[in-house]
Parts: C-alpha cells; structure tokens; sequence
C-alpha cells in the first residue's frame, strides 16, 4: 500500500525510555503496550465449556454506554465522536482501517493496489470494484451510484459536511458500471485511500438523501428525517432514536454476513459522565461495553482492580487532549457577526499571549495527577511513530516555565492592574475556558486556571453537557463549531495513518463560519497564509520523504504559531464486560467498527 509508513504500537517510541503507554488487561495495574485485544481470561473450568451458539441472532441484547449522547446518526453531517460511532452500526465506509492500520475490504472485493492494477500507476486514480451481494437494509441493491451520490452530496460546499476534507483533491468520481467506481484526481495523489475509507467514509443511499444536496441538507423536513435515521449496508438497522439519549437497533435482515451479527438487538444509551460508565461495565455489570473511560487513573484502576465485572481495554490512537484557541471576537454585543472572520479576537491574535499561556500550563502534573498510564504529556499533535521516535520528540520544549511566560506578557506590554489581571490598551487578559462535563476535564480546567492566573490571566471557567458541546443542532450556542468562547478542550486526532487530510483541515478555507452552519473545520478561525501553502504542497506531492518533511515543517508552524495547544496524548480506554469477545478496537476507526463480529 502506498501510505506512510502505518503506526507503530506506541510501545516502540517509549520502550527504551522506560514510561510505556498502556494495554488490555484484566483487572490488574495498567501495563505495557497492547497488543489486538484479547479474550478476557477466566479461572480454570473444572468440565470442558459448553461450545458457544455462534451465527446470527444467537445473542439477545449487547448493551453500549457512550456518556456522550449522539444527536444525529448522518455522520457526514455529524460532529462529536458520539455521532459518528452511533451511525457505524447502520453507516459503512467502501473499507475500515484496522489495528495494524491494515485495509479491511467492508463494500467491496478487494483493495486496490498498484499491484492489482487498482490504482493508475501515474497516481492519478483509483478504482474501486463493489461486492454485488450487498443490499440497502430496506432490500434494495446497494451500487456505484450510491458512492457517486455521496461524494456528490459533499461535494455541495452549502451541504456543509463535516467530512469534506476527505473528500478534497477530487476531480471526478464516476460509476464506470453498475459495481464500479472510478476515483479521478486533480493531481498525482499519494493519499490514494483518504475518501470512502474508515471514519470519515461512509456511504449514504442516494434514494433517500437525493432530494438533501445543499442547504436542505439541514433545512428541509425530509433530509431533517433522514440524517436521524438513514438507511444503511451495516450490521444494524434502526428502531428507535431519541436524540441526546438512547438508539435502539435491530439485525439488518438484510446484512451480506450470513452468520453475522452475533446479538439480535443493540442497545447504546448516551448520558451520564465517565465515572458512571466505569462504574456500569466494572461494578455493576450493568453493560457489555463502557466507551472512552477518562477517569482519574487512580479512580479507575480502582473500579478496574474491586469490581470484578468487566476488563480494561486500552489501545493506542493518534488522538490528543488539546486546548483550541479562537482567532475571533465571540462578544454577544456583535450579534450576527460574532465568531465571524471579519471580528478578530481582542488579544489571542497576539503570539505573545498565545506562547505565554502555552508556557504557563504543567503538562506533566496533569498526564500524572489525572491521566497516569492513560496519557502521556506532550506539545506536539503528531505524537506517534514515524513522526515521533522517542519522549523527547513528542515533548521537547513544552515544559512550564512561568519566568518566560511572564517575560513575554511584559515585553509584550502587558501590564498588571491593581487586581494582578494584565491590561493592554484598555483589553484586559480575560478569558473563558470551556470543555465538556467530566470530572477530569474540570480538575484539568481548574489546574490550568490557577497556572493561567501565576502569569496575570483571568480565567472563567464553563463546563458544558457533553452532548450539548459536541452536538451537531445549528442552534446550539455552546458546541465546538459555534466555539463562542475564547478556548476550549476536547480531544481529537487523524483518523488513519496519513494525517494529511486531518492536519490539513485547518486551513484558511475552512474556517467555521455562520454561512456553512458552523460546520467548517477549522473551528478557531485562524487565517495562516503558510500553513495554507504547506498543505498545497502536500496535497500535490507523491514522493513519501518529502511528504515526511512537509508534515514535519506543518507540525513546527502549529508549534510556533499556537492555533492550538497540545496538552496530552491519550491512548483510548474502555471497558468490556468479562463475557464479551470479539472485539478488537482500531485507533484508526470507530471503536464500533467491528461490532458485526462480538459475540458472548
């Protein structure tokens, strides 16, 4: 395959400095680098096991808890990681991306390769062949035009996909017949699999969206309908959706697997906070799977090591705990041009204040206090192999140093009022922080607030329902689209090994803004003639080593420049109940991705 070189498991940067990042394990202390999840172990059965009923149906309920409730299950149009792992039961890409960062062939024959004749050996298209046995869930065939009609669909700049960035460098996308598809670039492309595959991928019906191209994409009532419940190739169908709390599946009778899926209904219900949902799956045994369990680590190893109901599951992925700075004017006295590009930010447009409020903050007391094994502290977005080698790559340079943060603030001419607060021209450093609620993220909120007010920054803080902050509702004031703060935390990262299309979503154009529903990805408005150009550069280049080298020279330009914040690297924990098997997460993918293949 012509990716970069995949990810190597984490355990390969860390080994040799002695701080290794963590692994599925049972109900014990965290330890080394995992491996694909295994089958939890049992004590010693004193009679051979019954042999478990596999094939499909065999199983009643599997029962999911996300503490983020999804609100939309058209992932195109989604925002928060709860939208999109919700519509992966119903929704699929052409192929996923696994562990190993492997192509798996969902919708379609075989990968295309140079080899296969798949991929043009000019680089300038690829072609997909479609399996022909796979159906719609409302029994109807699932074709290359459906795959058209989704690019089409994104490709409409006042549809407003969240995914578009996936979709960027297209020429043309054509049904070359009824279960081919030709992928024709502007330009010699090495990024060959970046559309139709893993997250951001996935394949919506043209009967019941072809009257939702453009702006009815989220005003008419019908394409409304559709983007909560859409018909999909998945797994599952939908029964029952009541957004921002429970979605209630049924098996897709028409499913290609035979045999799969294992469980006859799925169950995910969103809500609650992370400690809760440790508790469900370790304590209680209340679930079969608890997503993204950030929970104090010494909190969580202790429900991990009393409970006795579920195992650990932890893998590496290329996500980051951040902080996200706006480069506009988000006062309410601006009415419809608030947030707008038009409005920049009284004082976050000052270098100066960006680099002391990233000097200020002690990463490593918040990986050790709050993460432990379960984060690792860095300043860098692009803390994996081949990208990083060692600690010191992903963490030079990012040590607190509250002396040079206020040496900055003071050359800078900020000076501190009679209160401590620094005022410049009559702008006072006065800030509000926001993220969503979970006892972590406040505890990391409170430890930055006090590192903040060491260097003369007021700081307001806000914890917003994470439903609510990562929802999708054009309405809604307080989700990290609209962004109507001044610095937000979340965690995000790239979505398969190439980070072109992830670091490259934050150029100038894409910037969220009124007039695409907020749906822009570049949330912080910031404006970088030079990182604009990098990823022109990068987008037309096909030679790997100086790919390497223009995602290295983009990463130093986010290192210098501040849009964001690196605080830590954050291998993902869940958990699973004792009796559950078959999973085997991806950091690359939903952590949904496979659920046609759990069973009990």
């Amino acid at each position: 395959m012509i990716w970069l070189p995949l990810l190597v498991i984490l355990a390969i940067i860390v080994a040799a400095c002695s701080s290794p990042p963590p692994a599925q394990v049972e109900p014990e202390p965290v330890a080394e680098a995992p491996d694909p999840p295994a089958e939890p172990s049992a004590e010693e059965p004193t009679a051979a096991p019954e042999p478990v009923a596999r094939g499909r149906g065999a199983g009643d309920l599997l029962r999911i808890l996300y503490w983020q409730a999804p609100t939309i299950l058209n992932a195109h149009l989604g925002v928060g990681t709860k939208d999109f792992d919700a519509s992966r039961l119903i929704l699929e890409p052409l192929a996923s991306v696994d562990a190993n960062g492997e192509l798996v062939p969902l919708l379609v024959e075989e990968i295309p390769t140079l080899e296969n004749g798949g991929i043009a050996e000019d680089l300038t298209s690829i072609t997909w062949k479609l399996r022909q046995d796979v159906k719609w869930s409302d029994g109807t065939d699932f074709t290359a035009a459906d795959v058209v009609f989704t690019y089409e669909y994104c490709a409409d700049i006042e549809t407003a996909c969240t995914t578009s960035a996936y979709i960027q460098g297209i020429d043309t996308v054509e049904a070359l017949d009824d279960y081919t598809v030709k992928i024709t670039w502007v330009a010699p492309t090495f990024e060959q699999y970046k559309s139709f595959t893993s997250t951001n991928g996935r394949i919506i019906q043209k009967a019941q969206f072809a009257n939702c191209i453009g702006a009815a994409a989220s005003t008419e009532a019908e394409c409304q309908a559709a983007n909560l419940a859409p018909i999909g190739t998945g797994p599952y169908k939908l029964v029952d959706f009541r957004v921002g709390d429970v979605v209630i599946y049924e098996i897709n009778e028409y499913f290609r697997e035979p045999d799969k899926p294992f469980f006859q209904r799925v169950e995910l219900k969103g809500g609650g906070d992370a400690p809760s949902a440790a508790r469900a799956v370790f304590q209680t045994g209340d679930v079969d799977w608890a997503w993204n369990l950030q929970v104090e680590a010494s909190i969580l190893q202790q429900m991990v090591n009393q409970g006795g109901q579920g195992v650990l599951v932890t893998y590496n992925t290329a996500n980051v705990e951040r902080l996200v700075l706006n480069f506009t004017n988000t006062d309410p006295a601006l009415g419809d041009e608030r947030g707008q590009l038009s409005q920049p930010h009284p004082f976050l447009t000052d270098l100066n204040v960006r680099r002391a409020l990233a000097l200020a903050i002690d990463r490593q007391m918040i990986s050790e206090q709050l993460y432990g094994p379960t984060g690792f502290p860095t300043c860098t977005l692009l803390w994996y192999y081949p990208f990083a080698t060692s600690i010191e790559d992903f963490f030079d340079d990012c040590a607190q140093d509250i002396d040079e943060a206020n040496r900055l603030l003071d050359e800078a001419g900020w000076e501190r009022g009679a209160d401590g607060v620094r005022v410049k021209d009559g702008v006072r450093l006065s800030l509000l922080f926001q993220t969503s609620v979970n006892t972590l993220r406040q505890k990391t909120q409170e430890l930055i607030k006090a590192d903040w007010e060491a260097i003369g920054v007021e700081t307001e803080l806000k914890s917003v329902d994470a439903s609510v902050f990562f929802g999708s509702d054009v309405g809604n004031p307080d989700n990290i689209s609209k962004f109507f703060a001044d610095v937000q935390m979340y965690t995000t990262g790239a979505p398969e090994p190439d980070p072109e299309s992830h670091i490259c979503q934050w150029v100038s154009t894409r910037a969220a803004q009124r007039e695409n529903y907020w749906r822009g990805q570049n949330n912080m408005r910031w404006q970088n003639a030079e990182y604009d150009a990098l990823c022109e550069q990068l987008n037309a280049s096909i030679n790997p080593e100086e790919r390497f080298d223009l995602i290295m020279q983009l990463d130093a330009v986010l290192r210098r420049e501040l849009p964001q914040i690196p605080l830590v690297g954050r291998p993902r924990a869940s958990g699973a109940s004792n009796d559950l098997k078959g999973y085997a997460p991806s950091g690359w993918e939903s952590e949904l991705w496979d659920v046609m293949n759990w069973y009990k």
